[in-house]
């Protein structure tokens, strides 16, 4: 099976003419002319990213996903590329519903009729690696049932081969290969299906975000009904709500847009910041806007996570670059580590104000993050900055923010909106207010800490005792050998009574 769907990526690959990827290499650009004489099928006429967008959709699903992820590393693929495989659509025909019925039945031991009370054997979404249906449980309460796609794992675990194979070659023979590292592209899309093949890993994902969000009013997250879920099949709450992509009827239900899309940015941030927990896969697909103007989060396979220190870091950059203090900016990645220690503030400073400067004072429709972004990972690359993994995920949601806020409101100006938002978190993470949350979350380490105290300092005491004793000894040990033999022994006698009299004493 392997082998014939290398010769059909192989057949496809010849006939968009994305061999051109390869050979382009100065020792094989010459064989570019005679294959397109020879392949009568080749067409070559459109743009290069254009033909990569066609076989990709051409080849499936699961190469789909990967030119959307890829989409997202603009910091290793060039604009005209990466503005066009963003416009991938991740919307595939459903599998059978007699697949899906057996599945469901297979995973739960019984007929579908002694699970459900109702199941709609129509999909009402379909995606790549899953499709989702609605049910009634038991108990009277609507759900909503995604089941994965029978086979799916077979099918990626050979796709995902055949694309290593593919990364390597260009690597090896393309002139951006060693730059482009598309080897660890692969690696990188890999680990993210597989983390989606897992249902219990996504309900967990939406269990988590769930609880963050559990006292909010304006982010609202279906509960996960762990009854009826395993590894294949997610049960959770129905939810309903409009798509955010559908701006007239969001207008029609008297939607103020102007508010949702600062509420967006309040939600992405408290996900960033507050909880290091945040939704990775915000694309309008993903979301849905209730009649009364609160955002329903859907589709939790995808999540990005974040250390205090990462989140500190973050931060303090934001406000520094809010505030324009570019300067900052620059010390900030020095001394997390992410800029080489021997990186010359000034020059940095001067690359990060050429780059960002000109977006400022600007409404959200005229200014571009993917380009911003790209400008400043060119600029990372130029001081040796390697782009953290932990952040790539954050790079490809601020970039579905840029696209919903732009939807909602162009005049947003995410500048103002989100600054008063991170010198509040900031000064609760780093003012009196953060001292005193830092304390008494400290309070039962220090608690279960007091009582060992006495024994600490005992157990300190003696060590320093006989370490004392013993660096006297070998001092006076080594005197011995200038003097007589007499003096040998009564430095050991001296150092028998200063060991004795220092345990006597802390004892």
């Amino acid at each position: 099976m392997r082998f014939f769907r290398l010769l059909k990526i192989i057949f496809v690959v010849l006939r968009f003419g994305l061999d051109e990827f390869i050979l382009a290499h100065e020792k094989t650009s010459w064989l570019l002319r005679p294959l397109n004489w020879l392949l009568f099928f080749r067409n070559t006429s459109r743009p290069r990213a254009v033909r990569l967008r066609l076989a990709l959709e051409t080849l499936g699903p699961i190469f789909v996903k990967f030119g959307q992820m890829l989409s997202t590393r603009r910091d290793l693929i060039p604009i005209d590329i990466a503005d066009e495989l963003a416009k991938l659509q991740d919307r595939v025909p459903p599998f059978p519903s007699a697949q899906a019925v057996a599945l469901l039945e297979s995973a739960y031991g019984k007929r579908l009729h002694e699970v459900f009370a109702e199941f709609d054997e129509t999909p009402v979404a379909s995606a790549s690696v899953a499709q989702v249906h609605f049910a009634v449980l038991p108990d009277g309460r609507n759900a909503a049932v995604k089941i994965l796609r029978p086979g799916i794992l077979r099918v990626i675990d050979h796709d995902v081969a055949l694309l290593q194979i593919c990364a390597g070659l260009i690597e090896r023979w393309s002139a951006d290969g060693k730059r482009l590292k598309p080897k660890l592209v692969v690696a990188e899309f890999e680990k993210y299906l597989h983390d989606e093949l897992d249902m219990m890993r996504e309900s967990a994902n939406a269990s988590q975000l769930r609880r963050n969000f559990a006292d909010a009013k304006l982010l609202l997250v279906p509960e996960v009904y762990w009854d009826w879920c395993s590894e294949k099949v997610m049960v959770m709450e129905r939810m309903h709500g409009m798509p955010i992509s559908n701006i007239a009827g969001l207008r029609a239900a008297g939607v103020d847009l102007s508010m949702l899309a600062v509420h967006g940015v309040e939600i992405f941030y408290t996900q960033v910041f507050r909880d290091g927990f945040f939704h990775a896969d915000m694309h309008p697909g993903n979301i849905l806007v209730t009649t009364d103007g609160r955002y329903v989060a859907m589709d939790f396979g995808i999540v990005g996570t974040l250390t205090d220190t990462d989140k500190n870091y973050l931060a303090q950059n934001f406000l520094a670059f809010f505030n324009r203090d570019y300067k900052r900016v620059a010390e900030l990645h020095i001394e997390s580590g992410w800029a080489p220690a021997d990186t010359r503030v000034d020059e940095f400073e001067a690359a990060i104000r050429s780059v960002c400067e000109p977006i400022f004072d600007k409404p959200l429709r005229d200014v571009s993050f993917g380009k911003v972004l790209l400008r400043l990972f060119q600029t990372s690359r130029r001081f040796g900055i390697e782009i953290q993994p932990q952040l790539v995920l954050l790079q490809k949601t601020l970039l579905n923010i840029e696209g919903l806020g732009l939807q909602l409101d162009p005049e947003l100006d995410l500048w103002k909106t989100a600054k008063p938002w991170l010198e509040r978190w900031m000064s609760e993470q780093i003012g009196w207010r953060g001292f005193v949350k830092a304390l008494r979350s400290e309070a039962p380490r220090y608690a279960a800490l007091l009582p060992q105290l006495p024994r600490l300092l005992h157990q300190r005491l003696t060590d320093d005792s006989a370490t004392l004793t013993a660096s006297l000894l070998r001092e006076m040990l080594n005197q011995q050998k200038k003097r007589n033999v007499w003096l040998a022994v009564i430095a050991l006698l001296l150092g028998a009574f200063l060991f004795f009299s220092a345990y006597l004493y802390v004892a």
